[in-house]
């Protein structure tokens, strides 16, 4: 697309510029200044890794920057580094789990969630390792199907971790056809959403009201659905896999004996040797097969369900018939029990394939057809919606303020052409994201101030982008950033999640448990998502408990014990160069003189005070500046 033009040939450094500048300059509107090499190295670390930098990263940059001219190549320089640190894959894995509903513990009767963590672990991996978005988004829906290796079988857990709802099998079919036709229905809603940007879910009941979307296209995709079952699968070839399965088969039944052996009445007079003979094979079965305790994937495998009544009438069987796939029947106001015509599996009908229809889905259960028509047919409209979640991450809005809802209930976008040409571009880039947040972060509106009074007077929301809008940092960051600069985050990767409520948890807020039905309170009161549901994007409170949090909470009482030790270490017994040293960390810049004069004030005759001190490095630890991002 044609770049417009625009009367401050001078200010664009990237393509995005030209189209911003054009629409500020049609509203009189001038861009903001650029922002100082303090506000745009603490503006790209926490954008990037969710991490402040360090006083000697900053002092690097700053000198980097100057002379003026050094500005972008410092950048980019920066940038480059940035996106190679893993981290950054730790910051952008967790914006992604938010849409994919991630869970670490469910409730127990639910399909196992053991292994949910090598989901996280594996979205982290291909956000490091730049994997294009289109494979992105294939490999989570049909990494089984694709030739790859078992280990990239983690990727399913974007299906195997759906919400499952309870089912009383004592109850008729009629009830649990309903529960299950939910479930197909929070599968459609999340995928659309997810990677459409469209509320598919809409049409389960009647064609969409405002899109092009028929209740025949939703029992398409839903017919998907209705061919998995969760299941954990194994993440090694079959020559290792199958002795695996035996044994723990074997082991399996031997425990079922033990068990039963010990629940006789009377029992057997050498009941203790029995069961030692017992637990001697189940020993040697575990641990004369190799592998034996190898990773299991979170995921789902074909099988269609079939809802049918239970022997004599007697309540339900659910009953999966493995390898199979079934075609729905159109369901009458979505009701599983007014049924209407079959609806063959296929993609939506406003993507036609080039035959000029909806490409069909024929084989196993059609993920990989579906997965391949969301980044073919729909690839403009796919690609579309991550540009805009990428932005929106970046600027704090996106170019549709609506970033899973790209329909016409949806926002229009500010700058259409934008947005066309920036997915256009990502798409030609090999849906490289890394790509995309360098064409990004080295655009002259993403470098602006944010002190622009006269723009935030004309354009109080921002739709301009004639400014960076200050931004609140999301619980993870301030969390994360907390523990680095006390000095005690624990840097490690991947692995089982803990409960972020033990003191012995001094990791990135990412391997924190997420359980799906009781929230650890520190989560939930800082606005962390719903993890029972896709969430487009996160709601902003300030409320009474977050400020008690703040105050009273035992984590950050010992952060602040912790960043004293690091300022006695690294600032030696003088006020002022202790004083300066915690601003420089936490603030990445020095103290101000009215913030001397208050921090002089306070601990003057009490040099010699850890519980004073502590109480300073609280007041810092909570501060705005410490929340927020320019």
């Amino acid at each position: 697309m044609p770049s417009p033009k625009v009367r401050n040939a001078k200010w664009p450094q990237k393509p995005i510029d030209p189209f911003l500048l054009a629409a500020m300059e049609r509203q009189s509107t001038q861009p903001a200044a650029p922002a100082d090499a303090r506000t745009i190295i603490r503006r790209l670390h926490f954008d990037l890794t969710g991490l402040a930098p360090t006083p000697e990263e900053v002092e690097a940059f700053v000198e980097g920057s100057s002379p003026a001219g050094n500005r972008q190549s410092a950048i980019a320089a920066a940038v480059d580094r940035l996106l190679s640190s893993p981290a950054y894959g730790e910051r952008w894995a967790r914006y992604w789990l938010d849409l994919a509903r991630y869970v670490d513990e469910t409730a127990s009767w639910l399909e196992k969630t053991t292994s949910a963590h090598l989901y996280r672990d594996w979205v982290i991996k291909a956000f490091n390792d730049d994997l294009p978005y289109d494979q992105f988004v294939m490999r989570q829906i049909a990494t089984d199907q694709m030739g790859l290796p078992p280990q990239d079988r983690h990727a399913l857990a974007f299906l195997g971790l759906a919400p499952t709802y309870w089912k009383e099998l004592q109850l008729p079919p009629d009830i649990i056809k309903a529960t299950v036709a939910d479930e197909w229905e929070e599968h459609v809603d999340t995928l659309s959403r997810t990677f459409l940007g469209l509320t598919l879910a809409c049409a389960r009941c009647h064609d969409h009201k405002s899109d092009p979307i028929t209740a025949a296209d939703y029992y398409a995709i839903a017919g998907v659905f209705a061919s998995v079952r969760h299941a954990e699968v194994p993440t090694m070839g079959d020559e290792f896999w199958l002795p695996v399965k035996k044994a723990r088969e074997s082991v399996a039944a031997l425990e079922k004996e033990r068990d039963e052996l010990k629940k006789k009445k009377p029992a057997p007079a050498d009941l203790t040797n029995q069961v030692a003979a017992i637990d001697q094979k189940i020993a040697g079965l575990k641990t004369g097969t190799p592998h034996f305790n190898m990773a299991m994937a979170t995921a789902v495998e074909d099988a269609a369900l079939f809802v049918i009544p239970a022997a004599n009438n007697k309540g339900t069987v659910l009953d999966f018939k493995p390898g199979q796939a079934r075609d729905l029947e159109l369901m009458k106001r979505g009701d599983p029990n007014k049924t209407g015509d079959i609806v063959p599996r296929r993609f939506l009908s406003a993507f036609p394939a080039k035959d000029g229809q909806p490409r069909r889905f024929t084989t196993g259960s059609g993920r990989l057809e579906l997965a391949q028509a969301i980044v073919q047919e729909a690839a403009p409209l796919t690609a579309r919606v991550m540009v805009n979640r990428v932005w929106r991450h970046h600027f704090g809005r996106g170019i549709v303020d609506t970033p899973s809802e790209f329909g016409l209930t949806g926002d229009a976008p500010s700058h259409p052409e934008l947005l066309d040409d920036l997915t256009a571009r990502f798409i030609k880039n090999g849906w490289s994201i890394k790509w995309l947040h360098r064409e990004i972060l080295l655009s002259a509106a993403w470098q602006q101030s944010s002190l622009a009074p006269d723009s935030e007077k004309r354009d109080p929301e921002n739709k301009l982008f004639a400014r960076m809008s200050r931004r609140r940092l999301d619980f993870e960051a301030w969390r994360d950033t907390t523990l680095a600069c006390a000095g005690t985050l624990e840097r490690s990767m991947g692995g089982v999640a803990t409960p972020l409520t033990s003191d012995k948890n001094l990791r990135r807020t990412l391997y924190g448990t997420v359980n799906r039905h009781e929230l650890e309170p520190m989560l939930r009161i800082h606005d962390f998502p719903d993890p029972a549901a896709h969430s487009a994007a996160r709601t902003e409170t300030a409320t009474a408990l977050q400020m008690l949090f703040s105050l009273n909470s035992p984590f950050l009482l010992a952060q602040a014990d912790a960043l004293v030790a690091r300022m006695e270490k690294e600032a030696g017994p003088m006020l002022n160069a202790r004083v300066t040293r915690a601003h420089a960390i936490l603030f990445q810049r020095p103290p101000t003189a009215k913030e001397l004069a208050m921090a002089t004030g306070f601990l003057t005759g009490r040099e010699t005070d850890k519980k004073a001190w502590s109480q300073y490095a609280q007041a810092l630890l909570a501060s705005n500046e410490t929340q927020f991002v320019d």
